[in-house]
């Protein structure tokens, strides 16, 4: 966990507001597992119902912006290596676990959702929408985005069948992903 980075320091902050269990992982070093190196993750984040969740968060904005102009597109890439690290560690740490990828959107001004639109949520002054996405899924349906950058992301059909909102994670019952 990067506190410098806001997206990540927006996710802890509702954490917190949401008194969700959780131990935020240092990223200072490259973690090993089985003596390979793997990427590290951003949270580990227990919640009610027996909720446990390995978490790597995505910070996009929306619209993002293409050649200065924006696009209206929820970007879902991520790098292969995030993909296949994530899933290393949901293997090691054992049945009952869910890793996700958690898209945190730092939305435009300009940008309206309807009202009590699930996490939605607002942290020193910019506002963000929090979406998730279980990393078996993703892994399912990922397809190669850059070679050159070895970034994967998801069909935008695929993205709307497998994105739900983080809070449908943390309220699950007892380690029940939604696929």
């Amino acid at each position: 966990m990067d506190r410098s980075n806001h997206y990540e320091a927006a996710f802890e902050a509702y954490l917190r507001r949401r008194r969700l269990c959780y131990v935020a992982v240092n990223e200072s070093r490259r973690s090993l597992l089985d003596e390979e190196p793997v990427k590290s993750l951003d949270f580990i984040v227990y919640g009610p119902g027996d909720a446990r969740l390995l978490v790597d968060v995505k910070g996009r904005q929306f619209p993002g912006v293409v050649d200065g102009k924006p696009r209206y597109a929820w970007e879902c890439w991520a790098e292969d290596a995030d993909v296949s690290g994530l899933g290393r560690w949901v293997e090691r740490f054992g049945p009952g676990y869910v890793g996700l990828l958690a898209f945190t959107y730092m939305l435009a001004p300009e940008v309206e959702l309807p009202e009590g639109t699930e996490d939605l949520w607002e942290f020193r002054g910019r506002r963000y929408l929090l979406r998730a996405v279980a990393v078996d899924n993703f892994a399912r349906h990922m397809r190669v985005r850059s070679p050159k950058w070895a970034t994967v992301d998801l069909p935008r059909a695929a993205f709307r069948d497998v994105v739900r909102p983080f809070c449908a994670f943390t309220d699950a019952d007892v380690g029940q992903p939604i696929s």
